[in-house]
Formats: structure tokens, sequence, C-alpha cells
């Protein structure tokens, strides 16, 4: 997730092209102030962004195309929704994003295309999944990324597998 941090704001400065910025570093002596620090630095990339339609360049998504600003911050915030939905579970924590972020993230969360493409290796989101009638706002952004909310972490026992292939890094 650091990484990601770091190459999202590399994007937002017009530097996402260059591979350095998206890999995954050694955690260090210290992950938490590692990815504090990154977290903070995407933050102050993305208010830098002259405005919404600014092409950003992300390898991850595409080799050839461009992606204005506000679509590419939307990337960003639905893989941390539901990134630290991945952690918060597999480390047995709650996990209660407030309601007025889950409002937006939901719509960008349904626009992500559930075609063969999540099935390929690497890919941050299965195919979807139908959503209980009665599911909150967050249930409906999990399976419309292909996670269950009744996955259960290794060390919590039994559960219903997602079959996710990795956690952004």
């Amino acid at each position: 997730m650091t990484a990601q941090h770091h190459g999202f704001a590399a994007a937002a400065r017009g530097a996402g092209r260059e591979p350095a910025h998206w890999s995954v570093r050694p955690l260090g002596t210290d992950p938490v102030g590692q990815y504090t620090a990154a977290a903070e630095h995407v933050i102050v990339a993305f208010t830098a962004v002259a405005g919404p339609d600014r092409p950003f360049v992300l390898p991850e998504f595409s080799a050839t195309r461009t992606f204005p600003a506000a679509r590419a911050i939307g990337f960003h915030l639905i893989d941390y929704v539901v990134h630290s939905w991945d952690v918060a579970r597999t480390l047995d924590l709650a996990y209660t994003p407030s309601a007025e972020l889950l409002r937006a993230a939901l719509p960008i969360a349904r626009a992500v295309p559930d075609d063969e493409s999540r099935l390929a290796p690497g890919s941050a989101f299965r195919p979807g999944l139908t959503a209980d009638e009665e599911a909150d706002t967050l249930e409906q952004i999990l399976t419309a990324l292909g996670r269950s909310p009744h996955w259960r972490g290794p060390e919590q026992g039994p559960g219903v597998s997602t079959g996710r292939t990795h956690l952004s890094s």
C-alpha cells in the first residue's frame, strides 16, 4: 500500500511513467512511519493537482492511456477503502469508515470493469459477487469488487474466501 502512495504521488506530479515510483521497497525498521510518510506525501501531491482533468499516467492500469486526475484519485480512494478492509479483516480489527466516504466510494466501485481482467494474475479485484438484499454500503462496495463481506482472516478461522490474489503494496 505504501508503494501505491508513492506511485500515485508521482503520477500527480507528472512522473507516473517511471516504474521506480511504483516499486515495492523494503520496509526497514519503521514500516508504520514509512507508510504514514507516504500517505502524507500522496495527500500533498493530490492537493497540488491543477484541476480534475490533469492527465495521470498509471502504468498499472494502462501502458498507453492516461486518466483524468479526478478518476485517478478515485482509483486510489477505492483501493484504500477496500484494501483497508482487507487489512482490518486479516487482523480481525473493526473497520468502520464514515458513511460519507462509503457513499463517495460506491459509484467508483461499481464503475470498475467487471470483465476477464479481474482473472489476470496480480489483479487487485476478483469478479464481482452478488450482494445480499440487505447489504450496507460497505458490503455493496466489497461485493462489487469480488470480496465476500463474510471472509475472515486465516487466523480467525473458517469463512468464505474471496479468492483474492494480493493486497496492493
